[in-house]
């Protein structure tokens, strides 16, 4: 049997007739890890007896953190010739591009004012912060795999996502005459190669719409040009060399056009950061829980770091790489970067075990 999914995910969380613009899931599993990092801070504060009036001035110091944090981490990490030659583009977060280490660095320098300001102690506040990092990281990840973006490396087996989102884009070329796209598993297409598994686009046409020779034209040029040369499409679905293979039926009264092809099957890499982010987030919150009066002030941190940059490194082995220079390094940016993370949370483990107080009274 085969075991893939074809990922064809509808990023829109509904369509605004008349408007270009439509709110994304992304933006939803977004915002909704803020709400429920804050309303977990609240019983965090509340336990500890902290001003629970706080937790609405740090989720602020958060949620700007984090959105120019990631951006400006994007800009100078992936792309800095681009954004530093044409400051302005920087401002389009519109377009995407978020880094996750940026993000990290922007929240550590917010932290650090906001307990300057409201007089807490740093480490303190990076013990209960990495809890809610944690969830609102894995909801972002879910919201990168509702949007197809930071796809997988090919699993070479028949086990993964085969990613049809911007095919759908594709051969949804007419939404006056066209009614639904889809696809299953299965077609005429066929091969050897593990990880190259068969596919069937169908077009189903609106009941009285016919497919006369300019159509079928339009199909076999314009169309299949489009599917074999653009990008997004040929990363993740081969429709082969040569003429497109498809057949012509009607069903139901309506015309419906079966394009064959192969998916490249590749690992849900999002789905993973996703999943260990959780069980992170239940790690630590466990820990504070549980733990908090025995264990060094900054030890929950540190754990963070260790195991979140670590895994992180690991699963950049199964992600595309972001921008095209990354092709040419041995190890991608995130990999780069995630290992002074690591080293990071290594050293500050060193300290808080030894019981230096020059940690546990940092603020």
């Amino acid at each position: 049997m085969l075991s893939y999914i074809i990922w064809n995910f509808n990023p829109d969380l509904f369509s605004i007739p008349g408007l270009d613009y439509a709110p994304r899931w992304y933006g939803v599993l977004f915002a909704l890890g803020f709400i429920l990092s804050q309303q977990v801070m609240i019983y965090i504060f509340k336990k500890e007896g902290r001003p629970v009036k706080d937790v609405d001035k740090l989720t602020t110091y958060m949620v700007v953190a984090v959105i120019v944090g990631a951006r400006l981490g994007h800009c100078l990490f992936y792309d800095p010739v681009r954004y530093l030659s044409n400051p302005l583009e920087i401002l389009k977060i519109w377009e995407g591009g978020l880094a996750s280490h940026g993000g990290a660095i922007g929240i550590l320098i917010a932290l650090y004012l906001f307990g300057k300001k409201l007089n807490y102690r740093f480490v303190w506040i990076l013990d209960r912060i990495v809890i809610v990092a944690a969830l609102t990281g894995a909801l972002i990840r879910t919201g990168n795999l509702f949007n197809s973006e930071m796809e997988g490396i090919e699993t070479n087996s028949n086990v993964g996502l085969v990613y049809a989102r911007a095919t759908y884009d594709v051969l949804n070329y007419d939404e006056n005459r066209i009614e639904s796209v889809s696809f299953k598993k299965g077609g005429q297409m066929e091969s050897n190669q593990p990880g190259m598994v068969p596919i069937t686009a169908i077009i189903r046409y609106k009941e009285g719409v016919k497919l006369n020779l300019n159509e079928k034209n339009y199909i076999e040029t314009r169309v299949s040009n489009t599917l074999s040369r653009y990008s997004e499409v040929v990363e993740h679905v081969d429709f082969g060399s040569g003429p497109l293979q498809y057949l012509v039926d009607e069903k139901n009264g309506r015309q419906v056009v079966e394009i064959f092809a192969l998916g490249k099957v590749r690992h849900a890499a999002q789905l993973y950061e996703a999943a260990y982010l959780a069980m992170l987030m239940v790690l630590l919150f466990w820990l504070w829980k549980s733990r908090r009066e025995v264990l060094p002030q900054g030890f929950n941190f540190a754990l963070f770091m260790i195991i979140l940059w670590s895994l992180r490194f690991v699963d950049e082995f199964y992600k595309m790489n972001q921008e095209a220079f990354e092709d040419d390094l041995i190890l991608n940016m995130g990999q780069i970067l995630s290992i002074p993370m690591t080293l990071a949370g290594i050293i500050i483990v060193f300290f808080v075990v030894r019981g230096d107080k020059k940690m546990s009274n940092f603020s």
